[in-house]
């Protein structure tokens, strides 16, 4: 076994790969860019080098400081996690070459699988259900809408070395295929250095199932079952679960065999992953293999209680699988949610800067629940422009999936995040939805269930009740601790029995409130006293209500008489008035926010690379404008109206924060 390994990724994955290491024994060592000098993986290795600046491809990307660190601290073997290096055929190379021990694939299997148009011919030849597609390399635009109109409308186009989402759109007619053939090229070239393009039919309605895999040097290769990961935007997985709710034991087991047979024709040895898109009849058809480690492998780990990464170790130091497929079994269900730095109320746009609040769910195992949270990051750390946007990888485990799916929305309730726009909302939203609830999944799930983008949710009746009766014990609370304070002008201003108006988001109740001997009593619209209590402090940002024995958590903020409180993709406004005040708030007027619609703002932190009118253009409706690179992926500006160019004040090159002004219009 290795004494030394080195982690050749940052973030989460990387204080991931050193959980397992340390627990075996293993010593770590970092590797970091000038960005995350101070960052959690750094902190949590043995040994840390210093590799480079922020972008990437001056650091991450870079195998010779990888081998040099290597040598430096005598580490025996590398763990490349996911991204970055961990499918580059030519770094497993080069790091053999140097009698460095690559934790992964050897470089057969990764060429095999790194290069899409080669592995459809293996998968074909192994016996493999293949999506319909052209297998050569796409030459320019008008070859891609020949190709697309051969397969028909809708057409995937996709780079030959992606993954992740990036270098894939989605055509629809000849224009979008000529552009989406721009936009992949341009993509690919900068994310992978490679900017090959091929097409396949897109499949309507499909669901995205993988089946993990693992495999030895000793010619033995298990699959772990499978991954629901439908849930997806701009075709990057948000929420994952294992098993998939729609697979029979048929499906599964004809998916795994498909997957091993795929495995033995390139001698697959590690864990990798086999991508399916299945359709409505549950006929599966091959989409990829990762020859890597997996985000999502936490929710495998849950079912089968397996330690992928301490497997992958194991294997690369020589030893054989020590389970056969027999052993590997189903153990209840598992959701995970990838919380992301993209602020979901501006269409998902990425979001940087430095968390001043951070505080997940506790990581526990208690009542048959399992909570478990990946992350890389702590209070203070800084999100950068130059990477991936995930933050954190919430993990429940439960025996049921609906059990699984509650826990997974209370401990979004509980996780704290503050400094940055994050997706938290959206994800404890989607918890609730109808359609997620029942299993009812496909890829366009978020594209088709919040077509005009995702916004606060609107609290029911019963939400409402008990917003308000929250508030008005924390607006009781407060109002008790203020009256202490020596020479306070403050008084409590809330007397047993007396009435008070609570504003919820529209929704208007009239509430009273007593002391009890335990918490205390709150009578909503005349109707009968509810117990409430809570060990809330004034100023604490999450408060822990229980409301007749129910626990419900609420993300807790002061605002104008009373408070800004959130839950379950609710964030809402409620005051707690008297009736004389509340009859007067609704006289007042509200502010109309400034006009901007001749303007073009940058809607996210970023960098110009494109600027594609000049001054004194004509542009019309939908007519691009601008290109805005964040976070490794390219985003399209357009225009909104017909209106005339009067002004360009960015340039490419130029480094945006949010609603910069790009161009003002007549």
């Amino acid at each position: 076994m290795f004494k030394k390994i080195l982690i050749a990724n940052r973030g989460e994955i990387a204080c991931r790969v050193m959980k397992s290491a340390k627990k075996m024994g293993i010593a770590t060592v970092a590797v970091y860019s000038d960005a995350d000098r101070d960052a959690e993986h750094v902190k949590m290795a043995d040994e840390a080098v210093h590799i480079g600046a922020p972008p990437a491809a001056q650091s991450y990307l870079l195998a010779d400081r990888i081998i040099a660190a290597c040598k430096k601290t005598g580490a025996e073997a590398v763990h490349p996690g996911y991204g970055f290096l961990s499918e580059r055929a030519s770094f497993c190379e080069a790091l053999e070459s140097q009698g460095i021990v690559f934790i992964g694939p050897k470089v057969k299997a990764i060429e095999a699988m790194g290069d899409k148009i080669t592995s459809k011919k293996i998968a074909a030849e192994a016996g493999v259900s293949t999506v319909p597609g052209y297998m050569g390399l796409i030459d320019d635009a008008e070859h891609a809408v020949k190709i697309s109109r051969e397969i028909g409308y809708p057409a995937m186009i996709k780079a030959s070395a992606g993954g992740g989402g990036k270098g894939m759109r989605i055509a629809w007619n000849d224009d979008e295929a000529r552009e989406g053939f721009a936009r992949s090229k341009s993509e690919a070239a900068s994310s992978f250095g490679d900017d090959r393009i091929f097409i396949e039919k897109f499949i309507v309605e499909p669901r995205h199932i993988e089946i993990q895999l693992l495999g030895d040097a000793h010619g033995n290769v298990l699959y772990l079952n499978e991954r629901e990961c439908s849930v997806q935007r701009r075709n990057q997985k948000v929420v994952e679960e294992a098993p998939s709710p729609f697979l029979d034991e048929k499906t599964r087991r004809a998916m795994g065999e498909q997957s091993v047979a795929l495995a033995k024709a390139v001698d697959y040895q590690s864990a990798g992953t086999v991508e399916f898109i299945v359709d409505k009849d549950r006929n599966f058809y091959f989409l990829e293999m990762n020859t890597r480690l997996q985000v999502e492998h936490p929710v495998t780990e849950l079912i089968t209680g397996l330690d992928l990464v301490e497997l992958m170790i194991r294997v690369a130091a020589g030893e054989a699988l020590p389970i056969g497929q027999k052993d590997v079994k189903i153990n209840g269900w598992a959701v995970e949610s990838r919380l992301y730095a993209e602020d979901p109320y501006r269409n998902f746009l990425p979001s940087i800067g430095r968390l001043t609040r951070y505080r997940p769910p506790q990581e526990e195992t208690k009542g048959g629940i399992t909570v478990r949270n990946d992350t890389g990051v702590t209070e203070g750390s800084e999100i950068s422009m130059y990477y991936d946007p995930m933050i954190a990888k919430l993990c429940t485990h439960a025996p049921t999936r609906l059990e699984a799916v509650d826990a997974m929305a209370d401990a979004l309730d509980r996780f704290e995040v503050e400094g940055i726009g994050h997706n938290l909302p959206f994800l404890s939203a989607l918890m609730q939805h109808p359609r997620w609830r029942e299993g009812r999944l496909s890829t366009g799930f978020i594209a088709e269930e919040y077509p005009e983008g995702f916004g606060p949710v609107a609290p029911d009746e019963a939400s409402a009740h008990s917003f308000a009766a929250a508030a008005l014990v924390l607006s009781r609370i407060a109002s008790e601790r203020n009256a202490k304070i020596s020479g306070s002008r403050f008084s409590v201003g809330v007397g047993n029995g007396h009435e008070k108006i609570v504003l919820v988001a529209g929704h208007t109740t009239k509430t009273e409130i007593s002391h009890l001997s335990t918490g205390f009593g709150v009578s909503l619209e005349g109707g009968p006293v509810l117990q409430v209590e809570t060990t809330w402090l004034p100023g604490h940002p999450l408060a822990e209500v229980l409301i007749e024995g129910k626990a419900i958590a609420f993300k807790v903020q002061p605002a104008p008489g009373g408070f800004r409180m959130r839950r379950r993709g609710m964030d809402v406004k409620v005051q707690v008035l008297s009736p004389r005040v509340a009859e007067l708030a609704a006289l007042m007027p509200a502010k109309a926010p400034p006009d901007t619609s001749n303007l073009l703002l940058c809607p996210m932190p970023g960098l110009i690379t494109s600027v594609l009118v000049k001054e004194g253009d004509e542009v019309q409706e939908g007519q691009a404008l601008a290109i805005v690179e964040a976070m490794k992926m390219e985003n399209m500006l357009r225009a909104e109206k017909r209106a005339r160019v009067s002004k360009v004040l960015a340039k490419p090159g130029a480094s945006l924060a949010v609603d910069d002004v790009i161009m003002e219009f007549a």
